[in-house]
């Protein structure tokens, strides 16, 4: 699809290429005109720009932060979020760090500086992997806990609580399934949106309450659906894929609400994606880009030193 006015280094197909990157989350930094993309494999946040050319940013990270996987720029308070967890499949994961380590780490924006580390292994439950974070307007930040039954409220002074603890959430683990609520974001009008991997439901939730109803899909759940973005059009596309349950399917999914409240939603578009397990998508200046970081292969042992947006 091509995109008329887009400054010309932001091609269809950007390659980026950093030592064992594996990034899983990106978001778009408007002051830097660049993307900024977190480490799987490192806990680090890195700039790329429209060439692919990778520069760290948050390069030396607390120890804690095994695995960084949710990336957020809060441009009003030149902050950036990353949230992390241990899967096991970081250079620094440990037996005591594994499912244990999980919270979310914010800092300058300009000048990668820690500000906060704020601890999320929060509640009673066994493993916790603090993964996608949304933001409202007052810089208030909501993190998704797929191993958990949770999802978190941090201020914009670090202090945390839990604003949902529900079954709607739970990964499944007692089912043999693999992961809860990943996607999630902040809806213009206020409330949540999440999106549930294994289930492939999509929940709405009231930020005040806590209370969470699922939205009726038309074209059925998104099994492995892993990340979404809202576009300014009202439409949220959907990256999904097959990283983490034999249901899934790499693919990018549009779907429109039906009610203002996202009570229901339509599938617009659906199309097979190229690149293996996509895992997260982002609206820029130049186009919507599906960010494909490699991770199947940290799950069998091995690291890739490329990494792949393609715009949809």
């Amino acid at each position: 699809m091509s995109h008329a006015g887009s400054a010309a280094p932001f091609g269809d197909v950007i390659t980026g290429h950093a030592d064992a990157l594996h990034p899983e989350g990106v978001d778009w930094d408007p002051g830097r005109q660049a993307f900024v993309v977190s480490s799987t494999r490192h806990g680090t946040a890195s700039v790329v720009d429209g060439h692919g050319r990778v520069s760290a940013l948050v390069s030396d990270p607390d120890p804690r932060i095994v695995s960084s996987v949710g990336i957020t720029v809060d441009v009003p308070r030149n902050r950036l979020l990353l949230g992390y967890h241990d899967l096991g499949i970081g250079a620094r994961s440990t037996p005591e760090t594994n499912l244990k380590e999980s919270g979310l780490a914010i800092y300058d924006l300009t000048t990668g500086e820690e500000q906060h580390l704020v601890d999320l292994a929060l509640g009673e439950e066994p493993m916790h992997a603090a993964d996608r974070i949304a933001l409202d307007l007052e810089g208030t930040a909501y993190v998704s806990d797929p191993a958990a039954n949770k999802i978190y409220r941090v201020g914009v002074d670090g202090t945390a609580e839990v604003l949902v603890d529900s079954r709607a959430l739970s990964p499944g683990w007692e089912l043999g399934t693999g992961a809860g609520v990943i996607g999630l974001r902040v809806h213009p009008a206020g409330f949540l949106l999440a999106l549930h991997y294994t289930t492939g439901q999509l929940l709405r939730i009231c930020p005040r309450s806590g209370q969470v109803h699922q939205v009726t899909l038309s074209g059925g759940p998104i099994v492995g659906g892993d990340a979404f973005a809202l576009r300014p059009d009202g439409t949220a596309v959907v990256v999904s894929n097959k990283l983490a349950t034999d249901h899934g399917r790499d693919a990018v999914i549009v779907l429109s609400p039906q009610e203002e409240d996202w009570s229901s939603a339509k599938t617009l578009h659906e199309q097979a994606w190229p690149e293996a397990n996509p895992t997260d998508v982002l609206p820029t200046p130049h186009g919507d880009y599906v960010l494909s970081g490699r991770p199947e292969y940290l799950f069998r042992g091995e690291t890739a030193d490329d990494f792949v947006l393609r715009r949809i």
